[in-house]
C-alpha cells in the first residue's frame, strides 16, 4: 500500500468519525451566556469611596482619595473640595485648625457627626465643635429622601442627629431636618463653605458585605442607587469643577498577615498538617514508666579509706606516704619553683624559710618512714597535708 492511499484512508476514517460526533455536539449542547460577579479586588475591597472616585475622573474631575487626612501631601488650593467619611474627632487638633483656615480660603469641606456608641458623652471632634455642631445624646432616625423613581426612600437612617449652635463667623446656608434634629446643614464659613450630615452611606459605592447567593442585592448599594447618585452631586455642588477632590475614607489596607490568613489559608493549612505530621512521625513513643537506677552503695570517700587501709595492711606505708608527698611537691612547684627545684637541705631551709617553720620539722616530714611505723606515717602524713594547705 502506497504512502498516498495510506493518507486517504486515514482521512476517510476521520471524516466519518468527527462528523457524527460534530452534530452530535452540537444537537445536545446550547451555549449560554452568564454573567459571575466577583467580590471587589485591590483598592475597590478597603476604599469605601473608590467608586466615587472612578465616577469623578470619568466626569473630568481630579479627585484623590488617602486613608487619612495627609496635608503635606494633600497641598490644598482654595477651590478644593476635601471629603471626610469616617469620625472627623480623629482627626488632630492642629490639622483641624489647619482645615478650618483653609476652608476660610475658598475650600469645601464635608463631614459627618460621629457615629452611634454605646458612649453618648464620647468626643465629637474640634471640626465639629468649631462649627457649632452639637451631636451627643442625640440618635439616629430616618428621614424621608422623596425621588421620582423612588417615593419611599428614605437617608440617614444609621447616623447620629445633631443640633447648631451659633458661633461666630459661621453662617447658616441651608438646613435639613426635623423634630428629632437636623440631619444635613451647609455653612457658610469666610469664603468657604462646609457641609455637616449625620450619615454617608450613600457615598460608599463599594458593598460593604458581598454576598455571593444574591450579587446583584449586594451591588445596589452606595452610589448604585441613583438617588444616592444625586444626594451625592448635591453634596459635592459648591467646588465641583474648580479643585481636587481629596477623598479621605479614613480606613487602611488589609495588612500582609490578614490576607495571609484569611487569603492563603490554601496554602499554610496543608502546610501546617504535614509539618504537624512529620512532628509527630519523629516524636519519641512514650513506653511504660522504667525504674530508677539503682545508686552506688559506697561513697568515693569510702573506697579512698578502703583502699589506704589495705595498703597499710600488707606493709605499703611507702607507698601512702609517697602519694602525699607527691602531691605536696607538685603544689610547691606551683607556688614556689624556686625552692621546688633545690634539692636537699637547701630545699630543706628554703620550705622552713617560706613557711616559717623549724628546720626540723620540716626535714621529719620530708622523710620516709619505715615500713611497719604507723605512726611515724601518720605524723608524716598529717605534716605534709598542713605544709600543703599553707602554701
Amino acid at each position: 500500500m502506497s504512502t498516498r492511499l495510506r493518507w486517504a484512508l486515514v482521512i476517510v476514517v476521520l471524516l466519518l468519525l468527527g462528523i457524527p460526533l460534530t452534530i452530535l455536539f452540537l444537537r445536545t449542547n446550547e451555549r449560554v451566556t452568564r454573567t459571575e460577579h466577583l467580590p471587589p479586588q485591590g483598592e475597590a475591597s478597603y476604599n469605601p469611596l473608590y467608586a466615587l472616585s472612578r465616577a469623578l475622573q470619568a466626569d473630568g474631575i481630579t479627585a484623590q482619595s488617602f486613608p487619612r487626612v495627609d496635608l503635606g501631601r494633600m497641598s490644598l488650593q482654595p477651590g478644593d473640595t476635601v471629603l471626610l467619611l469616617k469620625d472627623s474627632a480623629d482627626v488632630p487638633p492642629t490639622t483641624a485648625q489647619t482645615l478650618l483656615d483653609w476652608v476660610d480660603r475658598g475650600g469645601h469641606l464635608l463631614l459627618r457627626t460621629p457615629p452611634i456608641s454605646k458612649d453618648d458623652e464620647a468626643p465629637q471632634g474640634t471640626l465639629l465643635d468649631a462649627l457649632g455642631v452639637y451631636s451627643e445624646y442625640y440618635q439616629s432616625a430616618c428621614k424621608a429622601f422623596h425621588v421620582v423613581d423612588d417615593p419611599g426612600h428614605s437617608e440617614f437612617c444609621r447616623g447620629r442627629r445633631f443640633e447648631l449652635d451659633d458661633v461666630d463667623g459661621v453662617r447658616v446656608e441651608r438646613r435639613w431636618g426635623d423634630d428629632d434634629g437636623l440631619v444635613f446643614v451647609r455653612l457658610r464659613k469666610g469664603q468657604g463653605t462646609v457641609d455637616v450630615v449625620s450619615d454617608m452611606t450613600f457615598l460608599e459605592g463599594t458593598p460593604r458585605h458581598f454576598d455571593a447567593e444574591d450579587p446583584e442585592g449586594s451591588l445596589a448599594d452606595g452610589l448604585h442607587d441613583v438617588s444616592h447618585r444625586d444626594l451625592t452631586r448635591y453634596l459635592l455642588a459648591p467646588n465641583y469643577g474648580k479643585g481636587t477632590m481629596w477623598l479621605v475614607y479614613g480606613s487602611r489596607p488589609p495588612t500582609l498577615w490578614y490576607r495571609i490568613f484569611y487569603q492563603g489559608w490554601p496554602v499554610w493549612v496543608p502546610l501546617m498538617l504535614a509539618l504537624l505530621g512529620w512532628l509527630w512521625q519523629r516524636a519519641q513513643r512514650m513506653g511504660s514508666v522504667l525504674p530508677a537506677p539503682s545508686g552506688d552503695r559506697r561513697s568515693l570517700l569510702e573506697h579512698v579509706r578502703a583502699s589506704g587501709e589495705h595498703l597499710l595492711r600488707h606493709g605499703k606505708n611507702p607507698l601512702l606516704y609517697d602519694a602525699v608527698r607527691r602531691a605536696f611537691l607538685a603544689r610547691l612547684r606551683r607556688r614556689a619553683p624556686t625552692a621546688a627545684a633545690l634539692t636537699g637541705d637547701a630545699q630543706v631551709h628554703a620550705i622552713a624559710t617560706l613557711l616559717q617553720w623549724p628546720v626540723s620539722r620540716v626535714q621529719t616530714a620530708l622523710q620516709v618512714p619505715a615500713s611497719q611505723d604507723t605512726k611515724a606515717l601518720r605524723d608524716r602524713i598529717r605534716l605534709l597535708i598542713q605544709m600543703r594547705n599553707l602554701l
